[in-house]
């Protein structure tokens, strides 16, 4: 059952960005202890579509296994919301290992999965740990039409090198400071882009369309891509490493009932699937809570 979300205390920005998906403000009963009040688990979620799908997801997971759920969706980038995981303000957040890694050991080295996780286990704070990474995987990328793909015969970011500065590559703000962005394809490729355009994610495919930009950040698992046949250009240094979707928790907020639940869902989730429920919710407009409900409920989870 939702309940309120516990607002107080919480900075300005985060009061202002958050959210909750279906009936929010639905008053529940008590049930594990977490960060919402009342007994409740706060899952946030950031401010682009498959973030929010997730937490959905997960949220409704824990609910159907008796766990009273609160939401914030939307609240921004990592670099927004980390610090209220850290804090206990948020207690379930759907991550991705190898970008929390970078985020947190701008040198760590990419690796598979089970490396990456290892190594996060390290580098997170006290009370903070990560639960099962599930297999699907959602990458950040460098992604260009076919008809630019053609002109410059680029197949991999090692191709982009010798032609970069002639493009304009668009992304969300936080992607040209990153490792896993801009900082290290110079450093790992040598490209440097003429320019860089900061646009909302929602807004990159129809930059890319428009010819706004010749190179996008966009992720993987965007139905996107295939609907417009974009060309995904390939990472043969594994630039952006190993990317599952994979609970961070704070320790203290969630008991071994949500525990149980989010690796579930964890267990079930595939890439496929995640692409999939991708294109209902961006592509054919229907709600996330509902395409949330309606997979859990395919896969016995609810």
């Amino acid at each position: 059952m939702r309940n309120r979300i516990a607002l107080a205390g919480l900075p300005l920005a985060l009061l202002l960005s958050a959210c909750g998906g279906s009936d929010p403000y639905e008053e529940g009963g008590s049930g594990e202890e977490g960060a919402g009040g009342d007994g409740s688990v706060v899952v946030g979620s950031a401010d682009f579509p498959e973030s929010q799908l997730l937490a959905e997801i997960y949220g409704r997971a824990m609910e159907a296994a008796g766990v009273d759920v609160d939401y914030q969706m939307g609240i921004g980038s990592r670099e927004v919301y980390y610090s209220q995981i850290e804090s206990g303000n948020l207690a379930v957040f759907p991550e991705y290992n190898g970008a929390i890694l970078a985020y947190l050991d701008e040198d760590a080295p990419s690796g598979t999965s089970e490396e990456t996780n290892a190594l996060l286990a390290e580098a997170l704070p006290e009370g903070l740990e990560i639960l099962d990474s599930s297999a699907a995987e959602n990458k950040d990328s460098v992604t260009v039409t076919r008809e630019t793909a053609d002109e410059y015969d680029l197949a991999s970011l090692a191709d982009l090198a010798e032609v970069s500065g002639e493009l304009t590559l668009g992304g969300p703000p936080e992607f040209e400071t990153r490792q896993q962005g801009v900082v290290g394809l110079e450093e790992v490729y040598g490209i440097e882009f003429g320019s860089f355009r900061s646009l909302d994610v929602a807004l990159l495919t129809q930059a890319l369309l428009d010819g706004d930009v010749q190179a996008a950040n966009l992720f993987t698992t965007d139905p996107q891509i295939a609907a417009n046949g974009f060309v995904v250009l390939e990472d043969p240094e594994n630039l952006f490493g190993a990317q599952n979707v994979t609970p961070l928790v704070n320790s203290e907020q969630v008991g071994p009932q949500a525990r149980e639940a989010l690796d579930a869902v964890s267990a079930a989730l595939t890439t496929e699937s995640l692409t999939e429920l991708n294109e209902r919710v961006i592509v054919d407009n229907e709600n996330a809570a509902d395409v949330a409900e309606e997979w859990l409920s395919q896969e016995g989870l609810a």
